[in-house]
C-alpha cells in the first residue's frame, strides 16, 4: 500500500509544479474578484477544476443566480464525465463503488492522462497518491496566490494577473498550429465572445450564459466543419 501511494505521489510531481503555478494565478484572480483568501482556498479544495473555477469567478462577480452557475459548470466540466467512464475500465475490479466516487472527485485532465497511461489495471492506492498531490498543490497554490495578492501592491498584482492569459495561450496555440480544426473552433469562440461582449443587446447577456453559448456553438460548429472520420472495422 505504502509503495503504491509513494509511486503515485512521485509520478504526480510534474503535475504538482503546474498546479502550484496555475493555482497561484487563480488565488490572485479570486481576490481581485472580491473573494476572501479563505473563500478562494476553499473553492480550490472542494472543486479542483481550473477552467470551471476561472469561469465561476466571472459568474460570482456578476452576482448571477445559482442556476446560471450550475449550468456554466455543467457545460465546462462535462468532459470529466467522459474521462470517468473511460477511467472506470482501467480500475482494478476490487475498487468499490464508494471508492470510485472518491477517485472521481480527483479526476483532472492531467491526472486522467497519468493514470490512463499506466500499464494494466490501476489500484486505488496509486490513485490516492496521485490525487493527494493534485489536491494539495492546487489548494496550496491558490492559498499562496490569494495571500500574495493581499500583500502585494495593486500595480504588481494587476501585472501578475495577466499570467492566466499567458497560460491559456500556451494551452491553445500549440495544438491550433497542428490542427486546423482546433484553430477554427478557437477563432469561432473568439468571434462569438467578442460579439457577446461588445454588440448592443448581446452584451446584456450575463457572463455565465455567455460562456455556455460560446462553448456549445463553437464546439457544434467545429463538429460540423471538421467531423471526425470513423474507422470502418468491417
Amino acid at each position: 500500500m505504502r509503495n503504491e501511494i509513494a509511486r503515485g505521489m512521485k509520478d504526480a510531481i510534474p503535475i504538482c509544479a503546474g498546479y502550484l503555478a496555475v493555482g497561484f494565478t487563480f488565488g490572485m484572480a479570486a481576490v481581485s474578484a472580491g473573494l476572501t483568501m479563505g473563500g478562494a482556498t476553499l473553492i480550490s479544495f472542494t472543486n479542483l477544476t481550473s477552467a470551471g473555477q476561472f469561469a465561476g469567478l466571472a459568474v460570482i462577480a456578476a452576482g448571477a443566480p445559482y442556476f446560471e452557475m450550475a449550468l456554466t459548470q455543467l457545460v465546462i466540466n462535462l468532459r470529466y464525465a467522459l474521462m470517468s467512464l473511460s477511467l472506470s475500465q482501467k480500475l482494478d475490479t476490487s475498487i468499490t463503488r464508494i471508492q470510485r466516487c472518491i477517485i472521481a472527485f480527483s479526476i483532472t485532465d492531467e491526472a486522467f492522462a497519468l493514470v490512463s497511461t499506466q500499464e494494466g489495471k490501476v489500484g486505488k492506492y496509486y490513485i490516492y497518491g496521485v490525487m493527494s498531490v493534485c489536491i494539495a498543490s492546487w489548494t496550496c497554490g491558490t492559498f499562496f496566490g490569494a495571500a500574495a495578492s493581499s500583500a502585494l501592491p495593486v500595480a504588481v498584482s494587476s501585472a501578475l494577473g495577466i499570467a492566466i492569459y499567458g497560460m491559456f495561450l500556451a494551452i491553445i496555440i500549440p495544438p491550433a498550429r497542428k490542427e486546423h480544426s482546433i484553430a477554427a473552433v478557437i477563432l469561432i469562440a473568439v468571434v462569438l465572445s467578442s460579439a457577446l461582449h461588445w454588440l448592443p443587446g448581446l452584451k446584456a447577456i450575463s457572463p455565465g450564459f455567455a460562456i455556455v453559448i460560446c462553448t456549445i456553438l463553437a464546439a457544434s460548429a467545429g463538429a460540423l466543419i471538421h467531423p471526425v472520420e470513423e474507422e470502418d472495422n468491417c
